[in-house]
């Protein structure tokens, strides 16, 4: 696979089932999640990003922003400047080509545009690495969500 990626806001029916979709594709399938799990009652008033081929508008990933008193549930942070980056997936063929990177960036600067000062996530374990070298800091003890391991982590917006 090659080729630029374009990353935008979800907006209408096709992005929101393409980001679906690709959820579906990676934690369900790949990942064993339970679909009752995976899609929860955050979805209907999330920020949605989609990463698409720029070449041909396949969907190549996702992400979602928490914002509000849904992010504040999610980050267990009373600060309402604090938004939640979650779901993020990559479809495998597409992992490696920095979609991930680039739809991390995006969601970031959605969060900018609706005024907030922070971003918390939950990373799972093996994905710290990536996270850190987007600037993001682990903080808290580990704990299990859909029986795999995460760390609470942070990035200031600047």
């Amino acid at each position: 696979m090659s080729g630029a990626v374009a990353c935008r806001v979800a907006v209408g029916r096709e992005d929101l089932d393409a980001c679906f979709g690709v959820r579906k594709e990676v934690f369900v399938a790949e990942q064993g999640v339970p679909e009752d799990l995976e899609y929860d009652e955050y979805d209907s008033g999330a920020v949605h990003v989609l990463a698409v081929r720029a070449e041909d508008g396949v969907a190549l990933g996702t992400g979602r922003l928490l914002t509000g008193d849904a992010a504040v549930v999610k980050n267990g942070d009373p600060d309402v400047g604090v938004g939640a980056l979650g779901r993020l997936a990559v479809l495998r063929a597409a992992r490696g080509l920095g979609v991930g990177a680039a739809l991390v960036s995006a969601i970031e600067a959605a969060a900018r545009e609706r005024g907030l000062h922070a971003v918390d996530l939950h990373a799972q374990t093996h994905a710290l690495g990536f996270y850190e070298r987007l600037g993001y800091e682990a903080y808290g003890a580990e704990f299990l969500d859909a029986g795999i391991p995460h760390l609470a982590m942070r990035k200031a917006l600047r």
